[in-house]
């Protein structure tokens, strides 16, 4: 069985994520991680060190900054879904599995490749996503949960670089990670942003997986439902229909 968990890296659900893998009991955990993010998350430097260092590329010390502020304003902490997932995954004898790219580099390939216009963009959407702060964060969590389909394609007529190096080639690589690890456990645990799942599903159509969404996450009826879902065995069972 193959559940894949669409989770947002700001929002408060670390309890939730550690009773689906508690009651799930996988033999595996895949996190949308890599290395260096795995020993940032797990064995954390002083709080902003990180952000500050010049080695790192401009919009991966941005987008740091701007999540750590998120997921303050969430009352969380950036990560804290993925510490949840490592840590109990530990408790009950799973195999973690880092299965994403490198951010660091990913980041630089993306501002290298970008068009000015688009860094003007990007800069400018940057600045209204720290203006409007918790706030927006809900707005595109509602719109992009209504039509995911159209959320994306507007993302992609106006950051065309950001969605191809961000979600599409982070996703293609995602899904060869999962195949790969498919062959070696029978039950599997994914936990990987909720933007990324339809996407890496769309290139596993012969695997049978199954999904939950960010929105049942952060819904509490929606949540209540998935908890009994899960309890109930319910989840594994569709899975093998």
């Amino acid at each position: 069985m193959i559940l894949m968990v669409g989770v947002g890296h700001v929002f408060r659900i670390a309890e939730t994520v550690s009773f689906i893998v508690k009651n799930v009991w996988p033999q595996a955990v895949l996190v949308e991680l890599d290395g260096k993010r795995y020993d940032a998350i797990m064995k954390p430097t002083p709080k902003g060190s990180e952000i500050k260092n010049q080695d790192l590329p401009k919009s991966y010390r941005r987008a740091a900054k701007y999540q750590n502020r998120m997921a303050s304003q969430n009352d969380t902490e950036t990560g804290g879904e993925m510490v949840a997932a490592v840590q109990t995954a530990n408790v009950i004898g799973a195999d973690v599995v880092c299965i994403d790219r490198d951010a660091q580099k990913v980041m630089q390939e993306m501002e290298d490749e970008m068009s000015f216009a688009e860094k003007a963009r990007y800069g400018m959407s940057t600045y209204t996503d720290n203006l409007f702060g918790k706030k927006k964060i809900e707005k595109t969590q509602k719109d992009f949960s209504l039509d995911e389909k159209a959320y994306i394609d507007a993302m992609r007529k106006k950051y065309p670089t950001f969605v191809r190096k961000l979600i599409d080639e982070r996703n293609t690589f995602m899904a060869g990670r999962i195949r790969t690890e498919s062959l070696r456990y029978s039950t599997m645990v994914i936990f990987v942003g909720d933007a990324h799942v339809e996407g890496i599903c769309e290139q596993l159509p012969d695997l049978k997986i199954n999904k939950i969404r960010l929105a049942e996450l952060i819904d509490p009826d929606k949540l209540e439902k998935v908890k009994d879902a899960i309890w109930n065995d319910e989840i594994g069972k569709k899975g093998e229909e």
